[in-house]
């Protein structure tokens, strides 16, 4: 309690993805596709704050294992964010030991509360400016705090959901999702104050 981090209310369009789920796994190809437009964009999200330019490529092995493997899914819309989130998330850290690399840190940018899915589509929020440099700064969080973050935010699942993807407990994933926010508003803070110093030496 007092973490400021909640339970998420289930997205818009959780009833509708339930739907075309359940008809895709009955053979319906174009039911797969409303899938795919209703999920994609928020996987692209995750993978790009884990993997960076490499999260397109990671994305189409991801959704080729979930073609294949959804006669094996059992659930409802939120369900299915998360399932297809294991998967891409196994895809990312198989690609990342393949490369041997961990996420890196990126230059850090102003509007870090910006976060995309908070304003408009997923779909403009994440191809827009705004949304790829809020990726970056993500991906300079620690690794669990931003996997808790994408989780939370872009991918939008609740906090047990992403502690099944994680593997964790869901008040660990609570806490690196506060730890992950709230560093990302005092980065946010300070910007803005050097901005405004910035802005009143200019006036005088």
């Amino acid at each position: 309690m007092g973490q400021g981090v909640g339970p998420r209310r289930p997205r818009p369009r959780d009833g509708e993805l339930g739907e075309a789920v359940a008809r895709a796994q009955d053979g319906d190809e174009s039911a797969f596709a409303v899938a795919y437009r209703i999920v994609h964009p928020g996987l692209l999200g995750y993978l790009r704050g884990l993997v960076g330019e490499e999260a397109e490529d990671i994305a189409s092995e991801a959704w080729l294992e979930i073609a294949r493997g959804l006669g094996r899914f059992h659930g409802d819309g939120a369900g299915f964010r998360g399932w297809t989130a294991t998967i891409a998330r196994h895809r990312a850290l198989d690609h990342l030991r393949r490369q041997r690399a961990r996420p890196r840190s990126a230059p850090l940018e102003q509007h870090a509360l910006e976060l995309p899915g908070r304003h408009g589509t997923d779909e403009q929020a994440l191809e827009s400016p705004a949304g790829e440099r809020v990726l970056e700064l993500v991906r300079a969080l620690p690794r669990d705090q931003a996997e808790a973050v994408l989780l939370r935010v872009v991918v939008g699942l609740d906090g047990p959901a992403a502690a099944r993807v994680l593997g964790k407990r869901p008040g660990a994933v609570r806490t690196a999702t506060y730890r992950g926010l709230r560093s990302l508003a005092r980065h946010l803070a300070d910007t803005g104050a050097g901005d405004g110093d910035e802005s009143g030496r200019g006036q005088e």
